[in-house]
Formats: structure tokens, sequence, C-alpha cells
């Protein structure tokens, strides 16, 4: 059985041919003019799920990036912090060895006491460092000033950890204890122990002898927390490095699911765009003359 092809058959097919095609060069022109394989979900749900989840990932890391920088230029402003008490304590310890030379007289000694006084007010200075209107040395407290200027003392007992999320998994404090400073001892740390130089010093009877084995006591805990953050600073590092490979790879995950090759996509709709003219062209041979043609 045979199928008679009218010429209404073949103007339908034409037309429907030619919007076929014109809906593929419509397609192209859209993905050259956004650089993008899809412009809507329905266009390729698949594509689009995945570009997604993967533009959720690449939020994720932009805050692990944040909190990255944000808790390496906090434990930067610390150490920096610890490396002025260490100088300042260093000072403390050669003014406590030129103070205890018997040769000084009670004028001398009272003059390496007001230096040394001096240096315990910058200490107290040190222990209300702030970063972005924060206090590093005040725990979770960061508010309020750890050191009061009133009493002279470190008033701050709160220990707890400020830590910041860098990974679904990692987790790294960035303070120190402000107590593990400037009270290790729970009587006063350091500032009770230059307390007692200076008094020492300004009384003519007295001996500070005991002095320096106080002070390097001090030092060996400063020691120990500057090792510390400086451990924890190399593991910030470290995670800063591996999110920003992350981040890399993320998006070239995302730009192989969404971004189009350019040169494919005008290849191809340089080739719509010539079977369109060709489709045209044959369309004009096939399409029957109408009685209007010939009155023209």
């Amino acid at each position: 059985m045979s199928i008679r092809v009218t010429q209404n058959i073949l103007n339908q097919n034409l037309l429907f041919n030619l919007q076929r095609t014109n809906k593929t060069m419509d397609q192209l022109q859209e993905q050259v003019s956004s650089g993008r394989k899809i412009s809507k979900p329905s266009d390729n749900p698949v594509t689009a799920v995945r570009g997604m989840f993967y533009r959720s990932s690449l939020n994720e890391i932009d805050q692990y990036k944040r909190n990255a920088d944000d808790g390496l230029a906090w434990m930067t402003v610390t150490d920096e912090s610890l490396d002025e008490v260490t100088s300042v304590l260093q000072r403390v310890r050669e003014l406590t060895i030129q103070g205890t030379n018997g040769t000084n007289s009670d004028t001398d000694r009272n003059a390496i006491a007001n230096e040394i006084n001096q240096l315990k007010e910058h200490l107290g200075e040190i222990a209300n460092a702030q970063i972005g209107g924060k206090y590093i040395f005040a725990g979770t407290d960061v508010k309020t000033p750890p050191y009061d200027t009133a009493s002279k003392q470190f008033s701050n007992t709160n220990n707890d950890k400020l830590e910041l999320v860098v990974g679904q998994t990692n987790t790294i404090q960035i303070n120190v204890e402000g107590t593990s400073v400037f009270n290790n001892d729970g009587a006063g740390g350091v500032l009770k122990v230059l307390g007692d130089i200076v008094a020492d010093f300004r009384s003519p009877n007295s001996s500070s002898t005991d002095h320096l084995t106080q002070l390097d006591s001090q030092m060996d805990n400063l020691l120990r927390e500057r090792s510390e953050i400086g451990a924890r600073m190399n593991r910030m590092e470290l995670s800063m490095s591996r999110i920003e490979g992350l981040e890399v790879s993320t998006t070239r995950l995302l730009s192989n699911e969404e971004d189009v090759d350019m040169a494919e996509v005008i290849t191809n709709l340089k080739t719509q765009e010539n079977v369109q003219r060709a489709a045209l062209s044959v369309g004009a041979r096939i399409i029957q003359p109408s009685l209007v043609d010939f009155l023209r």
C-alpha cells in the first residue's frame, strides 16, 4: 500500500524541519551569548543538578577561605604580641641582673625599678591587644578588656577556646588563653613577678636573687605558648593551601558541566545556518506555485 504524498504534506514537512532547525539555531545562539550549555534547568536537568551541587560547594569553600583568613590574621596578631612579651621579659631579665650588682646605689636600683615598672605597664597594654575591636587574650569574652587598668591585674578568667571551621571536618583553635600567658600560676603570673622585682629594687634592704628563676620560668612558659600558636599557624596555612586546591578543582568541574566549548558551538551554529539556507533553497523549489504567482 503506497502513501500519497500531497503538496500539503510537502509544505508541512518543510515547515516542521525549518522550525526544528530554527530551534536548534536559537539554542546554539543562546549558548554563544551566555557561554553556558543550559539557560534553564529544563534544558538538561542532570547538568543543572550537578551545577547546583558544585556551586553550593564553592559557596562553602568561600566561607572556609574567609574563616581561614580571619583565623590566620588573629593568630598572627597573637604571635606578634607574644613576641613583644618575650622582648619585654628579656629586657626585664637584663635589668634584674644589672640590679643585683652589689655596686649599685639606691638611686641606681630605683631607676632600674622605674624602668621595670614601665615595662610591667606595657605588658598590661599587650594583654589588652585587639584585632577588629576584639580582645585576643580574653577567651570568648572578646568585648571585655582582660587586663584591668585600675587594679593593674589580669582579671580575665575565661579559658574558652575560639575555634573556626576551615573544612567539613577541620576545626582549628585560633586563640591563646590569656590566663596561660599572664596568669599561668593563678597567683598573678608574670605581672606579679615584675611587681615583686620592682618592690625589691625600691627597698634598700631586700634581695632579688630568686627573681631570675621566676623570670626564666615565665619565659619558658611563654615559649611553650608561642610554639603551640606557631604549630597552629602552620596547620592553618596548610589548610588554606588545601582549600585553594579544592576551589580550583571544584571550579574546573563546574566549568566542565556548564561552560560550552565555544569553538564547537560556533562550528555547529555555522553548520545549522548552512542547513537552513539549503532547506529554504530547496523549499522554494518544492512549494507549488500558486495562481497569484503567475498574476504578478
